[in-house]
């Protein structure tokens, strides 16, 4: 089981701005955060932004992406939507995606940093 997922960053004010509008769209709330760094989180599941602590500059990896489960598919579209109006782009629009499981529907982008994210459900509504 994943205790938290972390993604790099150089320029958190930027992050923080995306992250608070995208995450709050599906449900999650910032739990904490300072100049380094900001935490978010629904249950159990912690998501983390952050400037890296060695002092090098983050960068992304190719092929690397987080999904984000959400309950219906009307999450999904609100949260591509809001990633967009926030300086995300579109790395693929809402709708299902049979390839990977018949009721899959999800919707992906690239946060303002390059890492990509994804909301899913497989919810019929």
């Amino acid at each position: 089981m994943i205790d938290h997922v972390s993604v790099g960053t150089n320029d958190i004010i930027r992050a923080r701005e995306f992250y608070d509008s995208v995450l709050s769209s599906i449900g999650m709330r910032l739990l904490q955060s300072d100049d380094h760094s900001a935490d978010y989180g629904v249950a159990s599941v912690l998501f983390s932004v952050e400037t890296p602590l060695d002092g090098r500059p983050a960068t992304r990896g190719n092929g690397v992406h987080i999904a984000f489960a959400v309950g219906t598919r009307e999450l999904v579209e609100t949260f591509h939507h809001t990633a967009l109006a926030h300086g995300g782009r579109d790395a693929g629009l809402p709708g299902l995606r049979p390839e990977y499981d018949s009721h899959y529907f999800g919707a992906f982008v690239f946060d303002p940093d390059g890492n990509k994210i994804e909301a899913v459900t497989r919810s019929f509504q």
